[in-house]
């Protein structure tokens, strides 16, 4: 199996995927579909990672967090930090509620 194909193994089985970036702090590792060659995503990406990894709870020694969601009106980005790379899926939202009803202010 070759290093790209061993990165990718898993995203491109994940069910109404539309694309993925696999990154590390040198660039993209592998991309596809809707996300290929995306290095503005991706640049996107990594800053709020590295923005979310600043933010420790007091006194913990547990990393910040693993997965983040980045949620939008049509789209969903899950983002997972494994080791010294990050790994990005962008899905459909396929939530029921739109994005207005969870807004302060707006809710039922």
């Amino acid at each position: 199996m070759t290093t790209a194909a061993a990165l990718t193994a898993g995203l491109e089985r994940i069910p109404d995927q539309l694309g993925y970036l696999v990154i590390s702090e040198d660039g993209v590792l592998a991309s596809a579909g809707e996300l290929e060659n995306d290095e503005v995503t991706a640049g996107v990406m990594m800053q709020m990672v590295r923005t979310a990894s600043r933010l420790r709870l007091t006194g913990s020694a547990d990393p910040p967090f693993k997965r983040m969601s980045v949620v939008l009106e049509d789209f969903v980005y899950a983002v997972t930090v494994s080791g010294q790379k990050v790994f990005v899926v962008k899905r459909h939202n396929n939530q029921q509620e739109p994005i207005d009803a969870l807004r302060p202010g707006h809710m039922k």
